[in-house]
């Protein structure tokens, strides 16, 4: 199936890292134009010196999203280099975990500063040009946890909520401008963020880490941790215009983990 994103021009957050360089690869496997942007300017190279590799069209962008004086000077460097953004792709890194109870206000602020905050101000910062045009594509990574609160990620469970209200509202202000805007789940995705995570339920549990992640696979119906090409994949599909008639959504990438309806 071509997913005809040709001369269209993507910006992936958290580029550098797992879901977001699977992501970034699979746009650019389609025809698109790859703006990788990253906290870690080496990490967003690697990914776009993959993606070069492979034949497609890539520039690595160090950006720091919880700095919102950058939007619009790197908005700038995008245009210069591949026109406007066409689709955005939302998606930043996690806090620690943490419980629910007990984070100091200022914890509380400088998350909601970094995953919330950032993805509202660039998105408006693109919405302008994406109207205009009549077409564009707002995908917003965020967590199983928003479904089904994970123990110990009370600050991500708590935050990352925000954004799923906040996704679902700009999709009925923007669907009539030929914009959808939708939320993306991993359930557990081989990612380095997944061995970590791994990594500390074994610490805290006096456990071996092998023993946590057979615990955690025997927990997925297919009986695995997702690939994460298999996420990339799904992002391209919404991203493309066959995906049009997709807007505020909460699509599930889980391998069926997710217990709930």
């Amino acid at each position: 199936m071509d997913l005809q994103l040709n001369n269209k021009t993507a910006l992936v957050f958290g580029a550098g890292g797992g879901l977001g360089g699977a992501i970034a690869k699979s746009l650019a496997a389609e025809g698109a134009s790859v703006v990788v942007a990253d906290i870690n300017e080496e990490s967003a190279r690697v990914t776009a010196d993959a993606i070069a590799a492979e034949g497609g069209k890539a520039i690595a962008l160090s950006w720091d999203i919880a700095d919102l004086s950058l939007i619009g000077g790197k908005l700038d460097e995008i245009g210069k280099a591949f026109g406007p953004v066409d689709i955005l792709v939302n998606n930043t890194g996690g806090p620690p975990p943490t419980t629910a109870a007990g984070q100091s206000p200022a914890e509380w602020s400088k998350y909601f500063d970094m995953m919330v905050r950032s993805v509202i101000a660039v998105t408006d910062a693109v919405l302008p040009s994406m109207r205009e045009r009549k077409w564009g594509r707002i995908i917003t990574s965020t967590s199983s946890g928003v479904v089904a609160p994970i123990a110990n990620l009370g600050i991500s469970n708590s935050l990352r909520l925000a954004l799923v209200g906040w996704s679902k509202t700009l999709a009925r202000e923007i669907g009539r401008d030929g914009i959808t805007a939708n939320v993306v789940l991993p359930g557990r995705i081989a990612t380095q963020r997944i061995v970590f995570l791994d990594e500390q339920k074994a610490k805290r549990e006096n456990r071996p880490v092998a023993d946590v992640t057979a615990e955690s696979t025997g927990s997925i119906p297919v009986g695995r941790y997702g690939d994460p090409k298999e996420y990339g994949d799904t992002v391209a599909f919404l991203a493309s215009p066959r995906a049009s008639y997709i807007t505020g959504s909460i699509i599930r990438i889980d391998g069926g983990l997710i217990g709930s309806i």
